[in-house]
């Protein structure tokens, strides 16, 4: 009967929070990085050990590639294999891929949750504008986990900073984890180093700051950090690990075209929700009584600019921002005594309602996951995303030679037509800049895009059915051919050999 009891307004608040945010992040794989996520993860799993070089490509092939996100890839292809993944559209590994996405972004949030001010109702709101800023990012890739281990690493700063709890020790050894699984590991020192830039300036400039850590402190989180960076080498590539995301930002054809490392675009609805909350953090900051810690200023602007320049960021702010609206809206609800105080016991009615509407809830958000995640559901939406008969023809039918293919599609061919290596696909870090300037060059049909293809002994190019390189194509039956193959957005050239023209 306490238990029963105990279900209060505020505890009912919580339980739908993470029930909507769960049933938010359920959606279909859509992502065509996730595809060679999992070919690579069924490589390692079946030769039982780390890549060292490309086997995929034949751009690449027997080159060097550092793969950062070789312990994610496993954990991927487990989960996709766990539930029944068998290479077929839609089929029951793609369940796995799901719940995967959603346990780690809903695991994520609580720890943003816990570092939020305020009564439940305000920090469901703050929660739910943070979650919907992140959540366009929010994919079945090994960077769920860097959004996971970004918000543990801001938790346990919190702690330090905010709740006198020292877990720092947590940290290097959370590095190398971190460091094996994706090289997002750069945001965990992105937030070190913020908060020793904030701490630092804190000290000199306000010392009288109640949730300053003072000198001391400073000289803790330096330590940390020290250890922390060295850390990173335990993984299979040692000290070059550190080197990759520089070498991932020197890539200017990733900002240029690609659309997730551009500039957010705020005509688009998906990236409202970040607009909002950037704007709200601002109007909350400016209309508190308390001033924005050095830690607080250091971390939201750094993070905003980082998500003005790349929209993939917006996740990353999301992290740092929402405790820090939540903190400034509870000082100005508190300044105005706007204050709800939550009720320790209810009456037997009002559990019984609120019981209710838990169960309502909940069979919603089910009710949500299970359309989401329907067989039919999700081949129709990766048909529609997906070259998947394009796939299955290559599979069959190799072309007799190098193939050109879609940026866009790499992925996704290597893992459903892995007999067939690729021209290009999702690993930038692969790809140098001049390469991917190059691959943009013959997609758009600039000047020497057909002696690029020559130079390189093109036989096939798989792209979209309506692209420029499609239409120009087109235009030069003596030299290609178009495949009968018709799936109504892809196309399929084959070069006309000499012996087929005579």
């Amino acid at each position: 009967m306490a238990v029963i009891r105990g279900l209060t307004i505020e505890r009912l608040t919580t339980a739908i929070l993470f029930l909507l945010l769960f049933a938010m992040a359920v959606r279909v794989p859509l992502d065509t990085d996730t595809w060679w996520h999992i070919r690579t993860g069924e490589l390692i799993a079946e030769t039982g050990r780390v890549p060292k070089v490309d086997t995929f490509s034949h751009t690449r092939a027997g080159q060097e590639w550092i793969d950062h996100s070789w312990g994610a890839q496993v954990v991927i292809y487990g989960v996709y294999r766990l539930f029944g993944g068998s290479g077929a559209v839609g089929d029951s590994g793609n369940i796995g891929l799901a719940l995967y996405t959603a346990a780690l972004a809903t695991v994520g949030m609580a720890l943003v949750y816990r570092m939020c001010d305020g009564n439940a109702y305000l920090r469901a709101f703050v929660v739910v504008l943070g979650a919907t800023a992140a959540a366009v990012f929010w994919s079945p890739r090994p960077q769920m986990f860097s959004f996971f281990f970004g918000a543990l690493t801001l938790y346990v700063l919190h702690l330090y900073k905010r709740e006198g709890i020292d877990r720092l020790w947590v940290i290097p050894p959370l590095m190398v984890l971190w460091a094996n699984l994706h090289g997002g590991f750069a945001i965990g020192f992105i937030f070190l180093f913020g908060t020793l830039l904030g701490e630092s300036l804190a000290a000199l400039l306000a010392p009288e700051d109640p949730w300053s850590v003072g000198w001391a402190g400073v000289r803790r989180l330096a330590l940390v950090t020290a250890v922390a960076i060295p850390a990173v080498a335990l993984n299979p590539y040692g000290l070059r690990m550190l080197a990759v995301p520089f070498q991932t930002l020197g890539i200017g054809a990733l900002q240029d075209f690609i659309q997730e490392w551009a500039s957010p675009d705020f005509h688009e609805p998906q990236v409202w929700p970040f607009a909002a909350l950037l704007i709200g953090l601002l109007g909350a900051a400016g209309l508190s009584i308390r001033r924005i810690d050095w830690s607080d200023l250091v971390l939201t602007s750094g993070t905003a600019l980082m998500a003005l320049m790349s929209g993939r960021n917006i996740a990353v702010f999301a992290l740092v921002a929402t405790p820090v609206l939540s903190r400034h809206v509870n000082d100005w609800l508190n300044e105005r005594g706007w204050r709800i105080r939550p009720l320790r016991r209810v009456s037997r009615t009002q559990s019984a309602i609120n019981w209710l509407l838990l169960a309502l809830v909940l069979f919603g958000a089910i009710t949500k996951a299970a359309v989401a995640l329907n067989a039919e559901t999700m081949r129709e939406a990766q048909r529609e995303a997906f070259p998947v008969e394009l796939a299955a023809h290559l599979r069959d039918a190799p072309p007799r030679g190098n193939l050109f293919n879609s940026y866009n599609w790499g992925g996704y061919l290597l893992f459903a037509a892995p007999n067939v290596p690729v021209y290009v696909d999702g690993r930038t870090d692969l790809y140098d800049d001049e390469f991917l300037r190059r691959y943009l060059s013959i997609s758009l049909g600039r000047d020497g895009w057909d002696e690029s293809l020559d130079e390189q002994g093109i036989a096939a190019i798989a792209i979209e059915g309506q692209s420029i390189l499609a239409q120009l194509l087109r235009e030069r039956p003596e030299q290609w051919r178009e495949s009968p193959f018709d799936d109504g957005r892809s196309a399929l050239f084959e070069r006309v050999r000499s012996a087929d023209a005579s």
